[in-house]
């Protein structure tokens, strides 16, 4: 789906009204295509991209049922049993507006290592996104983009990234994260 003006106007309002409630419940960060998107970059996604703290059932019942009630459902299930599972398990879950089963949707995980929490811990708003949105730093998305996802469109992501940020860049920050993706994640690639 190409995204025009008034779909990257959709696409940001379901954003920061999706965020908006997740903040009052967890640290969360959006990741990935979006964080390229909301700068200005023009691509086809479907999807936002979200890590959200690893809580206790409870805590993700509380964020579940603010959701609900603000007109979001998730695709998987109607359960939060069901839906926490999925995410204790590493699964991702997709949430849309009620009754649209259409995009966008946002697509949730738990934090998985410490390069997630690296993450969540270094999350910024960017003023350059005129969103009320928290996002992982520029660094991370520069890194995973050219040192783990590697696709033609994640390489176009970062370069664009790295062009709006020319100056601003940490690079000795990106090295120390693709050392750890290459610890952390392209090892545990390597066993499957």
């Amino acid at each position: 789906m190409e995204r025009g003006i008034d779909n990257r106007n959709v696409l940001d309002k379901f954003a920061e009204e999706f965020c908006k409630v997740t903040d009052k419940h967890v640290k969360y960060i959006v990741v990935s295509g979006f964080v390229a998107i909301s700068h200005g970059r023009t691509r086809a996604t479907e999807d936002i991209d979200m890590i959200i703290e690893k809580v206790s059932f409870d805590k993700f019942r509380e964020l579940h049922t603010d959701l609900v009630k603000n007109e979001f459902e998730c695709l998987q299930s109607s359960k939060v049993e069901d839906i926490y599972d999925y995410l204790s398990k590493g699964d991702s879950v997709r949430y849309v507006r009620r009754g649209t089963f259409l995009p966008p949707e946002m697509d949730i995980k738990f934090s998985k290592d410490e390069i997630d929490e690296l993450q969540l811990a270094t999350r910024k708003k960017l003023d350059l996104t005129a969103l009320d949105i928290w996002f992982s730093s520029i660094e991370m998305n520069i890194s995973f983009k050219e040192e783990l996802l590697k696709t033609p469109k994640d390489m176009e992501d970062a370069e664009h990234l790295r062009m709006i940020y020319k100056g601003e860049i940490d690079e000795n920050f990106i090295n120390e994260i693709k050392e750890k993706i290459r610890k952390l994640r392209l090892k545990e690639n390597d066993k499957r």
